[in-house]
C-alpha cells in the first residue's frame, strides 16, 4: 500500500504551496534557503556545544566542540558568502532529486498498484531525475533559476500527490 491518502494529500498541498511561493518570489526563496541553513547550522553548533559539557566523561568533549566549531563556521560562511552557499544548496537539491527520482521510478514497478499509480510514480521520478540532471550539468544557471525550476517541479509533484490521494480515496470507497 502506498500510505495514507491524507498524508499524500497534505504532502501534495504543501508542495503546491511551496511551488507557488518559489515561482512568485524566487529571490526570496533562495535567500530563505540560505538563511534557514545558517540558522540550522548555528542551532546545531549551540546544541553540540551544550552536549560537549553535559556528559559524565571527558573524552567526547573535544569531538562535540569540534562539531560545534564546524557548524558555527558553516553558519557564518552561509551569511558571509550567500552565493557559494546557494551553489552548494543547488548541488544538494540535485543530489536529493536524483535519489528521490530513482526511488520513485523503482516504486513504479511495484506489484499491486494500478497502472495509473505506477504511471504517476514513473512521471514524478522521471521529472525528479531530469531536474537533477539539469542542476548537475549547469549549476551555474543560478540559484534563482533553481527556485523557479524547483517551484515548477513542486507544482507538478504536489499536483500528482493530490491526484494520487484522490485516486486512493476513490478506490477505498
Amino acid at each position: 500500500m502506498l500510505g495514507s491518502p491524507n498524508a499524500l494529500l497534505w504532502r501534495g498541498i504543501l508542495a503546491v504551496a511551496f511551488g507557488v511561493v518559489s515561482l512568485v518570489w524566487p529571490g526570496i526563496t533562495v535567500g530563505a534557503f540560505v538563511y534557514l541553513f545558517a540558522f540550522y547550522a548555528f542551532f546545531a553548533a549551540a546544541n553540540d556545544a551544550v552536549r560537549a559539557f553535559s556528559g559524565n566523561r571527558a573524552g567526547p568533549v573535544f569531538g562535540w566542540l569540534l562539531l560545534a566549531l564546524l557548524s558555527a563556521v558553516g553558519g557564518a560562511a552561509a551569511i558571509l558568502w550567500p552565493g557559494i552557499t546557494a551553489l552548494a544548496l543547488t548541488l544538494w537539491v540535485a543530489a536529493w532529486a536524483l535519489v528521490t527520482g530513482a526511488v520513485e521510478i523503482g516504486m513504479a514497478s511495484q506489484e499491486g498498484e494500478s497502472a495509473g499509480e505506477r504511471a504517476m510514480f514513473m512521471l514524478t521520478g522521471l521529472v525528479s531525475v531530469a531536474l537533477a540532471f539539469a542542476l548537475f550539468v549547469r549549476p551555474d544557471v543560478g540559484a534563482v533559476s533553481l527556485a523557479t525550476v524547483f517551484g515548477l517541479f513542486s507544482l507538478m509533484y504536489g499536483t500528482s500527490g493530490i491526484v494520487l490521494s484522490l485516486h486512493l480515496r476513490h478506490r477505498a470507497a
